[in-house]
């Protein structure tokens, strides 16, 4: 990885000042403020219709807000695209197109490339590795439309190592993904974290938080906490977010830390 200016380095991942997103006139996302902690596995959750993917789009410049701006290491995004990494949700990619997983996969280096160059050999063994870790070698010359929607995710996920940004922005990469590819994909980004990198979900099993990240966002049109796992997921957080919709909310946060538990206790 590039070295960092003095101001990079202290300057957090990213930065949200006075955010707000509309659609057709109907705000998404309102006055959303926040810094982002290095180094953290940070899940984003909230329900349905809550901004939550509206917000990676913004801070990634995809979609234009009606106020607000994002920093990322304190300068604009502009300047700073080559730290950044997107896994979008699957159903969001057309599957249809003709490439082939490999290729998928190298796109993850276009953004190290300069105007026409053609990818070298250390970007291609740099996408075999990555294919390697996702645990989908086997298939680099496949049709990406020929594979499962698991394998799909895993494809894109290994397209996000493949680019080695500073900071990686994934849509529910677990969604449609069996136990064993996800338990897979939480030690992946765990060495993420372990790398120094900032690792920012959105993510939809309440069951699963607790035991997954470091921090959580919680949001819902306007952002509701955000902090530390400990401190933030709480009954009261949640149910601000959730409104009456969660009824079994005390249910869901027992179940989770017992879980968590478990797993840092070895009892599995």
């Amino acid at each position: 990885m590039s070295g960092k200016s003095i101001s990079e380095k202290n300057a957090p991942p990213v930065e949200v000042h006075d955010l707000t997103v509309s659609y057709n006139n109907k705000p998404v996302l309102w006055d959303i403020d926040f810094e982002l902690p290095k180094s953290q596995l940070i899940a984003v959750v909230g329900p349905n219709g809550a901004g939550k993917s509206t917000l990676i789009k913004a801070i990634m410049g995809l979609i234009d807000p009606v106020s607000g701006h994002s920093l990322i290491y304190g300068k604009p995004l502009e300047q700073m695209r080559k730290k950044i990494a997107y896994v979008p949700q699957r159903e969001t990619v057309d599957w249809n197109f003709p490439v082939s997983v490999f290729d998928v996969v190298l796109m993850g280096r276009y953004a190290h490339l300069r105007l026409f160059q053609r990818p070298t050999a250390t970007d291609k063994k740099l996408a075999t590795e990555a294919l390697e870790k996702v645990g989908m070698a086997d298939f680099a010359n496949r049709q990406i439309s020929q594979l499962s929607g698991g394998q799909q995710q895993r494809v894109f996920l290994a397209r996000a190592l493949a680019q080695d940004a500073d900071i990686y922005f994934m849509d529910e990469p677990f969604a449609g993904v069996d136990a064993s590819p996800e338990d897979h994909i939480l030690q992946l980004l765990r060495e993420l974290r372990s790398e120094g990198r900032t690792v920012v979900v959105v993510h939809h099993d309440l069951q699963t938080v607790s035991g997954y990240f470091d921090w959580v966002m919680l949001l819902n049109l306007r952002l509701v906490a955000f902090g530390p796992m400990e401190t933030t997921f709480t009954k009261e957080n949640l149910q601000k977010a959730y409104g009456g919709r969660l009824n079994i909310l005390s249910q869901v946060i027992e179940l989770s830390r017992k879980e968590a538990f478990i797993r840092e206790s070895g009892h599995e």
